[in-house]
């Protein structure tokens, strides 16, 4: 063993060591605290956006990371709103699921509690830390970062401000441990067996495809974002330019962006009036024959390309989208089922019955009509913030948050039963 695996070891010791102090932790003290983190991040923007800068500088701006690396002033204050509103969420632990007297006179609860010690890894995203710790320090949990070498100084900076907070308030701050950046790190997370409960990637398909391999402590999925929405030929024009230029466009380089337009047959007509925002933008399409002709002599003749076999089943991160052209809704959930990631998919039609045989066949995590698949995030959805995405369905799907961070006990009581 190196000595940076004995440091890291013996750091994964003192976390699962911490993380047994929310049993007496009050939840009035937890929320003063995430409280008060919020408010030294915002006062703290300028050092933060310093630390930010340094990772910028080593990236290329043109790389679809740049984008999820970067930190400014008003994501620095999305953020801290976003703390302040986990604050304000419903404790999760303690709750009783289930009660239950026997006829033996045994009285059974199931009860919620801590998932124990989550572990993190990340990719580019200096805002993960701060998610990540807040909804796990309001579920009682400890967390392990582990974020990438792109990120290294922001979340440095960032677990500063958090451990500093936590001292002044008498709390172990080992409950919160931000691994090295280093690969040897990442292979010491994967197999912390006795240190770690659970562990979530967060970031590519390919970060994501070695630690379910490679992992051998439980791992809960936060897949990559291959997302598609299908015009029907029922479709509000008006409501489907607005709702496809808002998910391709809106923030290209996060997991809820649209991918891969699929367009009825019978709609090609209104393809050039839907791509014309795409156009003032500047989208690269890759669209299928029929699309092609569509749009050919519509769209710019630098931004438009034929699509081939590579083209679908693609989470572009960029201003880069397929185009997919179907003779009917079973055509269009052939192909996304074919090639979607089970993250979200959408619909816009204005027949009921399309609708609602789109929303009962799609498998995925989340499955909208006549809306942008934007909204996938766990804000949005009054979650507070978001360890991810969970693209699978053990335990938990969709956006992960505070519910989503605990597990159960059953309390059994009785007065001197004993089994036959």
């Amino acid at each position: 063993m190196t000595q940076l695996q004995t440091d890291i070891t013996n750091n994964l010791k003192l976390t699962q060591k911490a993380s047994t102090i929310f049993n007496m932790l009050p939840i009035k003290t937890i929320n003063k605290v995430l409280l008060e983190i919020a408010d030294v991040a915002e006062a703290q923007t300028p050092t933060l956006l310093r630390a930010n800068q340094k990772d910028l500088d080593l990236m290329d701006p043109i790389d679809p990371k740049y984008d999820r690396l970067k930190l400014t002033t008003d994501r620095i204050k999305g953020i801290a709103d976003d703390i302040r509103n986990v604050a304000t969420l419903d404790y999760p632990v303690g709750k009783t699921l289930m009660q239950k007297t026997l006829p033996n006179g045994l009285q059974i609860s199931k009860v919620t509690v801590p998932l124990g010690v989550v572990g993190v890894i990340y990719e580019s995203r200096p805002n993960v830390t701060f998610d990540v710790f807040s909804l796990c320090f309001k579920s009682g949990n400890a967390c392990v970062l582990k974020g990438s070498k792109d990120a290294a100084s922001s979340n440095a900076a960032i677990a500063k401000i958090i451990a500093e907070v936590l001292q002044q308030n008498d709390i172990n701050p080992h409950v919160l441990y931000l691994m090295p950046p280093d690969r040897e790190a990442t292979e010491v997370l994967l197999k912390a067996v006795n240190y770690i409960d659970v562990l979530i990637p967060r970031g590519s398909q390919g970060l994501i495809n070695y630690v379910r391999n490679n992992a051998k402590v439980p791992v809960i999925e936060t897949g990559a974002g291959i997302v598609h929405t299908y015009f029907d030929a029922s479709a509000d024009l008006k409501k489907g330019i607005a709702i496809i230029d808002n998910a391709k466009t809106r923030r290209v380089s996060v997991c809820n962006a649209l991918d891969c337009l699929i367009i009825h047959n019978n709609r090609l007509s209104d393809l050039p009036a839907i791509a014309t925002p795409l156009a003032e933008k500047g989208v690269l399409i890759y669209a299928d024959k029929q699309a092609y002709a569509a749009l050919k002599g519509n769209y710019p003749a630098e931004l438009l390309k034929a699509a081939n076999d590579e083209s679908f089943g693609t989470e572009f991160l960029s201003m880069t989208m397929a185009i997919k052209t179907v003779n009917s809704l079973q055509d269009a959930l052939e192909h996304i089922s074919t090639y979607s990631s089970k993250h979200s998919e959408a619909i816009i039609a204005e027949n009921q019955e399309t609708v609602d045989c789109f929303l009962k066949n799609v498998d995925a995590a989340a499955v909208y009509a006549n809306a942008s698949t934007a909204f996938t995030d766990g804000a949005q959805f009054g979650l507070g913030a978001e360890i991810g995405i969970s693209t699978q369905k053990t335990h938990a799907r969709g956006p992960m948050a505070l519910a989503e961070l605990t597990s159960y006990k059953w309390i059994i009581e009785g007065n001197g039963q004993i089994r036959a």
